[in-house]
């Protein structure tokens, strides 16, 4: 296993902006991911298993619920500070990055900001811990950028709820302890239900043969007649907003996270081009590479003030759904085509498992799918600009 020699760019300067608080927290992170999945992590992606055993890491650098109050198990640490958690784990992995963004922003948050304090005090410090992993239960098989459409539902059977229905392409499902499925009601309302391993009915079956996020486990979630005790109910908020609000959080986290991903891309064929020598010099002295790595680092930059400005703004409970799903857009787009261009700097070795720009690659191919597609968030931010909506 080669050494990760990995060096993060910084053209702008960026590190001015931050708090020594914000440099600690990323630092941290990124010596972690260092040590702990860059030796491990190819083999992983190989093998299409996800490796266990750093989970307890992921809780050690505040990688779950780095933003929920230290009361419950949390951090207390800013938007920011998650940001950049983010960006370092998912410079590690994409799929490792998931499973830290399901755990914070599509179970512990909903948790927090929809539970009741009995719940926050019962779950949220477990899976700060990573002792409890969670999923979020929302896509279904016949209903993805629709979710709306959902057909899960749950019927009131007077001391106790009965769940039905399915839900597809569940990151963290084959292993969670909980789940936050979003399910109607007999009025066809949304509400958000906390589902346990081991309640009758509850099976969570592992999707297999992916050619992308392969060191991240995904699978379904099977409701067969659930009986979910009414103290499960989160109570705090209900309609399609609800399970929307956690997505503006992970999407947050996904801007930033992608920038990760373009980061080692980056870094990986910058180093590449100044050792491979073709017709008697490097091929970082010829035009065209350097082109390539110029447009690189700058796409780079303005992904990454893009990315500190939203922090901003949601460190100050100003950014808005459309804000987040821009962000969102243009930095997996961003990271996609770095990749890209990476692997033809590295040429035949590119797609080899001696370095990580395919298994990028492979990855963002469902990072710019997964919580809003691509052409989904340039429709909200249509909408935004136009005040019409194309969806209807």
């Amino acid at each position: 296993m080669k050494p990760d020699l990995f060096e993060a760019p910084d053209y702008y300067n960026l590190d001015d902006l931050l708090t020594d608080e914000h440099k600690l927290v990323r630092d941290a992170a990124r010596q972690w991911v260092k040590r702990e999945v860059s030796p491990i992590i190819e083999e992983y992606a190989q093998k299409a298993e996800f490796p266990e055993q750093i989970i307890k890491g992921l809780a050690e650098i505040g990688a779950f619920g780095p933003y929920i109050p230290v009361e419950y198990g949390g951090a207390g640490l800013d938007q920011i500070s998650y940001g950049l958690i983010m960006q370092e784990i998912e410079r590690g992995d994409s799929g490792v990055r998931s499973t830290a963004s399901v755990q914070s922003s599509l179970v512990m948050y909903p948790i927090y900001a929809y539970g009741s304090d009995q719940q926050r005090q019962k779950y949220l410090p477990k899976l700060a811990t990573g002792q409890y992993m969670g999923c979020f239960g929302l896509t279904e098989p016949d209903f993805g950028s629709n979710p709306g459409g959902m057909v899960t539902n749950f019927k009131d059977q007077g001391d106790h709820y009965l769940l039905n229905g399915a839900k597809l392409w569940i990151s963290n499902s084959p292993f969670a302890d909980i789940a936050v499925v979003w399910a109607k009601n007999e009025e066809g309302r949304i509400h958000g239900l906390i589902v346990e391993r081991g309640m009758e009915g509850f099976s969570t079956p592992e999707t297999h043969n992916k050619w992308s996020l392969r060191a991240s486990a995904t699978g379904e979630l099977i409701f067969d007649n659930v009986k979910i005790p009414k103290e499960n109910l989160l109570p705090g908020k209900t309609g399609l907003g609800a399970p929307l609000g956690c997505l503006d959080s992970a999407r947050y986290g996904i801007a930033w996270g992608a920038i990760g991903a373009a980061m080692d891309c980056y870094d990986t064929a910058l180093r590449y081009a100044k050792e491979r020598v073709q017709f008697g010099k490097p091929i970082a002295g010829f035009q065209l590479q350097q082109k390539k790595l110029a447009e690189m680092i700058t796409e780079i930059t303005k992904a990454q003030l893009l990315a500190f400005r939203l922090g901003q703004l949601k460190n100050e409970g100003k950014a808005s759904t459309a804000q987040i799903s821009m962000a969102k857009r243009n930095n997996v787009d961003m990271a996609i085509r770095i990749a890209r261009e990476a692997r033809q700097i590295l040429g035949g070795m590119g797609i080899t498992g001696e370095y990580s720009i395919m298994r990028h690659m492979m990855n963002l191919e469902s990072v710019i799918t997964y919580e809003g597609t691509h052409d989904i968030h340039l429709l909200i931010t249509g909408a935004d600009i136009t005040g019409l909506s194309a969806f209807k």
